[in-house]
Formats: structure tokens, C-alpha cells, sequence
């Protein structure tokens, strides 16, 4: 389905699905997939989502349009996406034990949340679908879920056998952790503003908190009884009325809309302007590496947020760049390896005290003495990543990248779609609306060497 196309009627998940009041349930579906103690650890270990929680929500979106909302070959190239990501979500959690993304009891419990979450927001709306109703919407959703290939017999049977699996998972399975209660309370309140949100400015840090406080107090009050007694989670008076008002309020009001505002309609981009003008950028004598390094450090290398960087880091790139591409397990595999590289190169030439980890400071200071000292210096780490990007983004092997594969490799919602574009434009030297392996290369050691703004590298990613 593509976004010029309305919400297929006789499908009544993805109609339900589809509906823009999905958004109040979303915070409690997150939440209780969190709460296993497998998804904790793996977000824990893996996920970059306390630095970049609105990146996080993003590629969730994008895996759900292609899930439910394309045709089934789109759905099937992204369950080969998913699993291909998950196989390297392994590790041993706090308390010792060993787990992997690829349990399917795990990855069973994930996607029947988001069949109770439809149900849910149905009920807490005082609109229960009808024992019919439910029944085609689970034959629906597990039509969609039978393309992953997992165990039938750990499945609940029928509609009528959710609320019973839900219950056992959660009296059985389910599991109290920092991760749970920072999904819960603690992220909203440490979120960077939305690019959608460009125009609160200054007042984005106090407006988080009331955001923040609604969300969990909203969320809280949704939860399924059993949890909320499990974890000891409080919800009043207060909390109950919150949750009629939004609810019913929303049902009243949001089916009596007209039918492009009802419902959250698949989209292949949109970001809004939040870039303003700067004035005028005049070329400065004194070296701008600093600032271009020091933007990369923060905005790029330092995927989780923490002020350092280290393999966790280069790990998460390596993730970002494979997300949006149909890459096979080789060609993933050849962008891990090459990120591998150049943490190799960083770690050996910048963690002067061998604590496995790299400061902002640290990492500008050495990445200018590098280039100035060693001619061959990028071409060690950094080029051997940059080349693998380029092959992988590559996608028809034609050995240049357009402007749409430019756009994949480096959009999102820090750079805006405009800065892209002229960006793509100055490396294009001849014009032909195509990007070499080498032009691709020299761009980025612009980026790093180039002691002015005037080279057209040092504008790949936007301007800092």
C-alpha cells in the first residue's frame, strides 16, 4: 500500500492499527514488552534508545509499515530484516543468564502485545470489539505473524486464549528492571526535542516533564491489573479519570473526523523544516575542523549518548547503516567487520589510557593530529568503513550511489531533507546526479582534513 492509498476496509487490524489514537496506547505496549526480562537485557546491551529514543520509535515505524502495511513480499523481506538484526542481539543479562533475540518465546510475546495493544485500546475506550470481531482480528494478525516462522503450539490458539497467555507471561515470565522503569518514566523526561517539535524552542526541557508526567501516569493506569499488582504500581483515583477522559474523549472525537485525519496513513518522508537560516556563512580564515569534528563526534560517533565513544558505538553505526538496506548476511556482515576496522583504528590511535572508551576532547584532538601527522591515517580506519557504507548503500552494484541512496544512507531528522540535497549537489562535481566509490571516499576526508567550510565534503552531513 502506498501512502496515496486509504486503509485497506476489509482488513480490520490494519484499520485498527491505522488509527491515529494507536499513539495513547503505544507508551503501554513499549512497556510491557519491556518488562520481559530478554528484551530488557537486549535493549540494554544493544539499543541506543536513552540517546536517540525518537530514532528508536522511527525505525519501529518503518518495520511495522513494511510488516502490515505493504504487500506480502515487503513483509517478508522485512521479517528477513528482523531476524537477520536480531541474530546478533546475544549476551548474558544482570543476573547471569544467557539470552538471545532469536528465542522464540520472546519474539512471540513482542508481536502479541501488538495485537492486546489494538484490543486493549478498544476496551479502554469502551468500544470492546465483539467476540467476532476479535476472532478475524487474530486469524488477521496471525496471518501477517506466520511469515516469521515460529512455533505454533507457543502461539495462544484462539482470540479467547489471549487474555490467558497474557496472565501466565506476566505472573510467570515478566520481570521489574531499570530498563523497565526508565521505559516507563525515565526517557521521556531525558528525550532531545523532536525535529517535529522545532518551533517550542527554549521551553522543549519543561514541556517534556509534563509530557513525561501525563505519559506514565496515563500508561500506568492502562497496564493490565495483574502487572500493576506484580510491580507494585500505583494508580489512583486521579490516574483512572485521566485514562476515561483520554480515551472516550478521543473515541468521540477522532471517529467523527474525516477519514485523513482519523487514521495514520503509511508515508515515505516527511520532516518539517526545523533547519532556520543562519545568515550569511562567510569563509573564515581559522581552521573549522574543530567544530565539523566535534559535531561528528556528538551527532554521529556517540551513539549512545554517554559523551564517550567506544565499540558499543561503532556497533550501533554499523546497525544504522544496514536498517534501511536489503542486505544479505554477507553484505551485513562485510559492514560489521569494516566498522570493526575502524574501532580497531580509534581504540589504537586515540584511548591513550586503554579504558575502552573515547572522549569528545580526546577524539577531535587526536583525529587532527592523525591526519597532519600520517597521510595514510584515514585510509586505515575510516576509509575501510566509508567503502563498505558505499558497496552496501550501492544497492544495483552499479558502483555509484543516486540521490535517493544518498538520502537513505544519511537522513533523518537532524539533517534537513534540503541540506541533504545541496550536500549530494556539491559532490556530484559533474553533474551526472551520481556519487563514485571515490567521490564518496573524498568527501569524507574533506570532512576530517579540509582546514576551511569551502570544500563540498565538508557539507555531506548537513551544515554543524
Amino acid at each position: 500500500m502506498t501512502a496515496s492509498q486509504p486503509v485497506r476496509s476489509d482488513s480490520l487490524f490494519r484499520h485498527t492499527l491505522a488509527e491515529r489514537r494507536i499513539a495513547l496506547v503505544a507508551w503501554r505496549l513499549l512497556t510491557l514488552q519491556v518488562a520481559h526480562p530478554v528484551v530488557a537485557a537486549g535493549m540494554g546491551d544493544w539499543s541506543t534508545y536513552r540517546a536517540h529514543p525518537w530514532r528508536r520509535v522511527q525505525h519501529t515505524m518503518d518495520s511495522g509499515r513494511r510488516l502490515f502495511f505493504h504487500d506480502r513480499d515487503a513483509l517478508r523481506r522485512e521479517v528477513v530484516r528482523l531476524e537477520r538484526t536480531h541474530r546478533r542481539i546475544r549476551g548474558t543479562d544482570p543476573a547471569g543468564r544467557a539470552y538471545t533475540a532469536e528465542d522464540p518465546e520472546v519474539r512471540i510475546w513482542v508481536l502479541v502485545t501488538l495485537y492486546e495493544a489494538l484490543t486493549a485500546l478498544r476496551a479502554l475506550s469502551d468500544d470492546p470489539f465483539t467476540p467476532a470481531e476479535l476472532d478475524r482480528l487474530y486469524t488477521e494478525f496471525r496471518d501477517v505473524c506466520g511469515e516469521f516462522g515460529l512455533p505454533d503450539e507457543l502461539w495462544p490458539a484462539t482470540a479467547a486464549d489471549v487474555p490467558g497467555y497474557m496472565d501466565r507471561t506476566i505472573r510467570e515470565r515478566l520481570e521489574d528492571s531499570p530498563e523497565f522503569r526508565y521505559m516507563l518514566s525515565g526517557v521521556l523526561r531525558a528525550a532531545p526535542r523532536p525535529g517535529r517539535l522545532w518551533f517550542v524552542g527554549p521551553s522543549w526541557p519543561v514541556l517534556r516533564v509534563l509530557i513525561a508526567r501525563m505519559v506514565t501516569t496515563l500508561t500506568v493506569a492502562d497496564l493490565p491489573p495483574a502487572l500493576r499488582e506484580r510491580f507494585g504500581l500505583r494508580s489512583g483515583r486521579g490516574a483512572a479519570l485521566l485514562s476515561w477522559a483520554v480515551h472516550r474523549g478521543a473515541r468521540h472525537v477522532m471517529t467523527r473526523l474525516p477519514h485523513r485525519w482519523r487514521f495514520r496513513l503509511p508515508v515515505t518522508a516527511a520532516t518539517p523544516a526545523a533547519t532556520r537560516s543562519r545568515g550569511s556563512r562567510r569563509t573564515r580564515r581559522r581552521d573549522t575542523r574543530p567544530v565539523r569534528l566535534d559535531t561528528f563526534f556528538r551527532q554521529v560517533l556517540d551513539q549512545t549518548g554517554d559523551g564517550f565513544i567506544g565499540v558499543a558505538d561503532l556497533r550501533a553505526m554499523a546497525h544504522n547503516v544496514c536498517w534501511p538496506l536489503e542486505l544479505s548476511d554477507e553484505r551485513e556482515a562485510e559492514v560489521h567487520a569494516a566498522f570493526d576496522i575502524w574501532w580497531r583504528h580509534l581504540e589504537e590511535t586515540m584511548d591513550t589510557d586503554g579504558d575502552g572508551r573515547i572522549g569528545r576532547e580526546e577524539f577531535v584532538a587526536a583525529a587532527m593530529a592523525g591526519v597532519d601527522r600520517d597521510p595514510d591515517h584515514l585510509a586505515k580506519g575510516l576509509h575501510v568503513a566509508v567503502r563498505a557504507m558505499f558497496r552496501a548503500a550501492d544497492t544495483d552494484g552499479g558502483g555509484h550511489l543516486c540521490a535517493d541512496e544518498y538520502r537513505t544512507l544519511f537522513g533523518g531528522s537532524r539533517v534537513h531533507p534540503a541540506e541533504l540535497n545541496q550536500g549530494f549537489r556539491e559532490l556530484d562535481a559533474d553533474g551526472d546526479g551520481r556519487i563514485t566509490e571515490e567521490e564518496f571516499v573524498h568527501a569524507f576526508t574533506d570532512y576530517f582534513t579540509a582546514r576551511t567550510a569551502t570544500a563540498p565534503g565538508t557539507h555531506m552531513f548537513g551544515r554543524p
